[in-house]
């Protein structure tokens, strides 16, 4: 994005924000019209700050910011309405979200269709609904909007229709491979689940679980060995 010395009224997400020196907010936002954002804002610590109950996760805002650089300055922030807070497994599956955007969006690189879905998953998680579908669905948006969009309906080697009675491992790069032994790969996926993922029909278990190691596999490759905190924590708590 080209640099702006002010930007009015952009509609905007809060994906994280941490501690700056004794009163600030460094807050990273993530904006539909100008991508993700770190903005300071000055004096949000401070009990009586008007910033302070604003800066919420998960909820739309209206941010204005001015200068230049990587680090701008948080001028207004405006609440706009929006759902129920996220609670539960919710909060965490947000979480999980917020962390894939921070991690694998450059900054000020704006993706419109994926800031309409990313909206859409957050006002479906603060429903009673299922979570995972949710997560299914926004992690294929985000892959197809970096450019690794998912092929899921032919087999890479032939170009022929997935054949939902075989067996089949995913090449990162290439798309869904024939097995003749699912017992020597690392991991199998059945044509049925994949044909399944393609529809966003999660409705069959093993389409719901396979789904999901798909989306592990094809998301740890573009993570290149960086952490998913958020993953770690849900892991931990399933335990307890």
């Amino acid at each position: 994005m080209t640099e702006r010395a002010r930007v009015d009224n952009a509609r905007a997400f809060v994906l994280h924000a941490y501690p700056y020196r004794e009163t600030s907010l460094v807050v990273e936002a993530y904006s539909r019209d100008h991508g993700r954002v770190a903005l300071l804002a000055r004096g949000a610590r401070r009990p009586r700050a008007a910033l302070r109950g604003t800066l919420i996760q998960f909820q739309p805002l209206l941010l204005s910011w001015a200068g230049k650089g990587e680090l701008r300055t948080l001028v207004k922030a405006e609440w706009v309405g929006g759902g129920p807070m996220l609670r539960g497994a919710a909060l965490l599956c947000g979480f999980y979200l917020n962390e894939l955007l921070l991690k694998l969006l450059a900054r000020e690189d704006p993706h419109e269709a994926l800031f309409d879905r990313y909206a859409e998953a957050v006002a479906r998680l603060a429903g009673a609904g299922e979570v995972a579908p949710v997560l299914r669905a926004f992690e294929k948006a985000l892959l197809a909007e970096l450019g690794y969009a998912l092929s899921l309906d032919r087999d890479a080697l032939t170009g022929s229709a997935i054949d939902p009675a075989r067996t089949y491992t995913y090449e990162v790069e290439r798309g869904p491979v024939p097995v003749a032994d699912a017992d020597g790969a690392a991991a199998v996926f059945s044509g049925r689940a994949l044909l399944g993922i393609a529809r966003g029909d999660y409705s069959d278990p093993e389409t719901a679980t396979q789904s999901r190691a798909l989306m592990r596999l094809l998301i740890n490759h573009r993570l290149e060995r960086q952490t998913l905190h958020s993953r770690r924590i849900f892991a931990d708590l399933q335990t307890l």
